[in-house]
């Protein structure tokens, strides 16, 4: 039988996995605004923004689905100290980089910065959730 040992992750892991919440957390909020076209949502763009945004591709928004539920659920995961938070993020990670690629790539991001740093975030969460397997701090 082999047991599996943890360490005490030091404060900044939680704070960072807060951080990492959060920030997720407001991506699943900006997703369920698109998909139910909430006025909140409507109000943030221009009309050329949400015309782009209607007609893009349906696997792009089911891309952003999967970006942001994936990484609420490997936020939860790290809080919760399991190993398995790291396959969470890396699903999120592919689904960002299909769905971030396709607004490069066509020119329709809303804004660049913002692209830019929804994809270093998603690599940023997922080496934070590989370097707290290799330091023993989830398991």
């Amino acid at each position: 039988m082999t047991t599996t040992s943890t360490n005490k992750p030091p404060i900044w892991f939680w704070i960072a996995s807060v951080i990492a919440l959060i920030w997720n957390g407001l991506g699943v909020d900006g997703y369920l605004g698109q998909a139910y076209n909430t006025e909140r949502y409507r109000s943030s763009f221009t009309p050329e923004q949400l015309e782009v945004a209607a007609n893009a591709p349906s696997w792009t928004t089911a891309a952003f689905a999967i970006a942001v539920f994936a990484a609420v659920l490997g936020a939860i995961f790290l809080l919760l100290r399991k190993k398995i938070a790291t396959t969470f993020w890396m699903i999120s990670l592919i689904a960002v980089i299909l769905q971030m690629g396709y607004a490069l790539i066509t020119g329709e991001a809303a804004s660049i910065v913002m692209v830019l740093m929804i994809i270093v975030f998603a690599f940023a969460f997922l080496w934070f959730s590989r370097l707290s397997a290799s330091k023993g701090w989830i398991s």
